[in-house]
């Protein structure tokens, strides 16, 4: 929900009705992940996507009637259903979506739930009943650290980074928890030609990214107009003050060892998801032995990708970004690196869902 939050806030300030359509299930092969929105104001006006096209429509013709009836309903799309099957979902899936009418009486916690994706701000999760014997208590909304049992799903939920439906309450109401996360950081080192297509292209897929390099000259915002920080000082001294976690993806391509090999140095001992390297195989060898020497074990050089990047056959700056956000979402994803039609099973994997 993070890429439509602020046309969302825009709907929501005017005091405008809304539907917002929420996919809370999924089984099988389904278009699009737990917890992908569409909205869909009273004028019409639609914003994201709950299928990828497939049931597009009939979720945006449900969507107007709860905008017109004030009514939350959920509905279910599968190949075993004829309306379904009408509707196009044929990729051999089923998800289940709730839709609910959002406007300032019945979603006051909204404001609060967008200014948390807006500003990367604290972690954050959001309970809604999408089922009661009581049709009050649907669309009923609690934020994570609020008092009572539907907050404290909240808590469970957010604790493990998970989005999902919640097993029954008291064995009545059935609730949907969406976990609101930061988004992870991708920090890239050096500031050349392959470091702005990195930077691009980990912004295109969902990082808050950061460029730092000891050189001011070239560490400029002409060079890199839409990164969300932009550092000038020597790599490991900002990596030993910045904050990472174990979703922090690590990018050095200063191709200068006396930048990369402190800063990998340091990197290979934080727990991070993720440390890649830019050069050339024998660049890599004369590395890891400058590494061996600043006393990283081998257990920790094991955890380097370098050469950093899939083989796609890239040449381009732009095309080695996209080898390399590749590999950074298959090691931390769990994907193989293969081509889909030489596997067999899921395409999509199961995981937490960030906003």
């Amino acid at each position: 929900m993070r890429h439509l939050s602020s046309e969302l806030e825009a709907w929501y300030r005017t005091g405008a009705t809304f539907a917002l359509a929420t996919v809370v299930s999924t089984l099988r092969s389904a278009p699009r992940e737990v917890g992908a929105v569409m909205a869909v104001s009273s004028d019409g006006t639609a914003l994201g996507s709950v299928s990828g096209g497939c049931v597009e429509g009939a979720v945006y013709e449900l969507a107007r009637e709860v905008t017109e009836t004030g009514r939350a309903r959920t509905a279910s799309y599968g190949v075993s259903d004829e309306d379904a099957l009408m509707a196009g979902l044929t990729c051999g899936g089923t998800l289940e979506v709730f839709v609910e009418p959002v406007d300032t009486r019945r979603y006051r916690e909204f404001p609060a739930v967008l200014a948390a994706l807006r500003d990367d701000g604290d972690p954050v999760a959001v309970a809604t009943v999408i089922a009661s014997p009581d049709s009050r208590r649907i669309g009923h909304h609690v934020l994570s650290g609020a008092a009572g049992p539907l907050a404290a799903h909240a808590d469970r939920m957010l604790a493990a980074g998970k989005t999902g439906v919640v097993d029954t309450i008291d064995g009545h109401e059935t609730v949907f928890v969406r976990s609101h996360l930061p988004r992870p950081r991708l920090l890239v080192f050096g500031s050349n030609d392959y470091a702005t297509a990195v930077a691009a292209v980990g912004s295109f897929t969902g990082y808050r990214v950061t460029v730092c390099d000891a050189r001011a000259v070239f560490a400029t915002r002409d060079r890199f107009p839409h990164v969300d920080e932009l550092v000038v000082d020597w790599p490991d001294r900002y990596l030993a003050r910045t904050h990472t976690d174990r979703r922090t993806a690590v990018c050095v391509l200063t191709h200068d060892p006396k930048f990369d090999v402190p800063v990998l140095a340091r990197a290979l001992r934080l727990p991070v998801a993720y440390i890649g390297a830019m050069g050339s195989r024998q660049a890599h060898r004369d590395r890891l032995d400058r590494l061996r020497q600043a006393g990283v074990t081998p257990a920790e050089l094991t955890r380097l990708h370098s050469p950093i990047g899939l083989d796609l056959g890239a040449r381009t700056p732009q095309q080695t970004a996209i080898a390399i956000l590749a590999e950074i979402i298959s090691a931390t994803q769990g994907g193989t690196g293969a081509h889909l039609s030489h596997t067999t099973g899921r395409i999509r994997r199961d995981g937490a869902t960030a906003s």
